[in-house]
């Protein structure tokens, strides 16, 4: 019964949330009768071909799935789960690229803040174009199939001699805990995006990491030592790395269940800026202008400030590692309790 429940497992990724188990626990009763009713009749077990013929005849999970949609008007619900699909990819790509667009690309290239404000306001405009256009295309094909069936090609993947060997192989464990909904990915995204554009904008701006600090900082006697430039870029590649990562996750579909061993890999990546600070030569982390001149008056300051900066980034690596172990520890512990991965 594994292809059975690998067609099942295709089916629910295209069902309503809130309804796909009692939908995919009713679909499997319903199949399972049908099974038991045919092997009766044969006297025997289906052979692999005629399990295959049988899951054809109950259709694509693509087409299956739509029969439990709402009813929709303008667009049929056999291309529905399809243009839903295509929809919220677009619109987020869309927005990812407005964003990085405002956030990164624009001042950059442009001085002033009122052209990263005219950037952001541009952004619903393009969104709304695209859904528009996405949904003239898709009401437009489906439009063609219903009217003119014999001339109109049948969507790729989803008639009938589709091959049920294609389905994607089951889950090696169940999950636990609930699902990252795909608002909270697209969310998680954006406020990565957002925080990437942020940190590029501080070096042209240090009055939004720094506040009142950063007048302090240009007139008074202390300015930061080089190795804050090896840090500031090790954070944003650690950035556009996680980014990347979570497009990749929305991309393929896996975003409900994202992967433990990705995430541990990611907070150890996570780790390098904060080691790299703390292996900083004697902790200077801030230095004198004027070190001749200065040394008497704010060499105590000095040192205390540094030992200071110390005393927090470690702290911090100890919190992050702490986190680390025990998802390491919590993962290795899953995968022993797994019985076809026990040595």
């Amino acid at each position: 019964m594994e292809l059975l429940d690998r067609y099942l497992q295709a089916v629910r990724k295209y069902l309503p949330f809130r309804r796909q188990d009692d939908i995919i626990a009713e679909l499997r009763a319903n199949m399972e009768s049908q099974i038991e009713d045919r092997e009766s009749e044969l006297n025997r077990p289906l052979t692999q071909g005629e399990f295959d013929d049988f899951l054809r005849k109950m259709g694509h999970p693509l087409v299956v799935a739509s029969r439990y949609q709402p009813q929709q008007y303008l667009i049929g619900p056999t291309l529905f789960p399809m243009y839903f699909y295509v929809l919220r990819l677009a619109l987020l790509w869309a927005f990812i690229v407005c964003m990085i667009v405002a956030a990164v690309v624009t001042p950059l290239t442009q001085s002033g803040g009122q052209a990263v404000i005219d950037a952001l306001f541009r952004t619903p405009g393009i969104l709304i174009q695209t859904a528009a256009w996405i949904t003239l295309v898709f009401a437009a094909f489906d439009f063609a199939r219903s009217r003119y069936p014999e001339t109109c090609a049948q969507i790729p993947g989803v008639n009938r001699n589709w091959n049920p060997s294609s389905l994607p192989p089951l889950e090696k464990a169940p999950h636990s805990g609930k699902p990252r909904s795909f608002t909270q990915i697209v969310i998680e995204i954006v406020m990565g995006v957002l925080f990437l554009g942020w940190l590029l904008i501080i070096p042209h701006h240090p009055f939004l990491l720094m506040g009142p600090g950063a007048a302090y900082l240009e007139a008074g006697p202390f300015l930061l030592a080089p190795e804050w430039w090896t840090f500031y870029w090790l954070l944003i590649a650690v950035n556009i790395m996680q980014i990347a990562w979570k497009c990749v996750e929305l991309g393929r579909g896996t975003w409900q269940w994202p992967s433990r061993f990705l995430g541990i890999v990611s907070k150890a990546v996570g780790l390098i800026p904060i080691v790299f600070l703390l292996s900083v030569t004697d902790h200077r982390y801030v230095l004198l202008k004027n070190p001749v001149t200065d040394q008497l008056h704010y060499g105590q300051n000095l040192h205390q400030v540094n030992y200071g900066l110390y005393l927090a980034f470690s702290v911090v690596c100890a919190i992050v590692a702490l986190q680390l172990a025990f998802d390491i520890g919590r993962w290795a512990v899953e995968i022993y309790r797994r019985p076809e991965v026990r040595p």
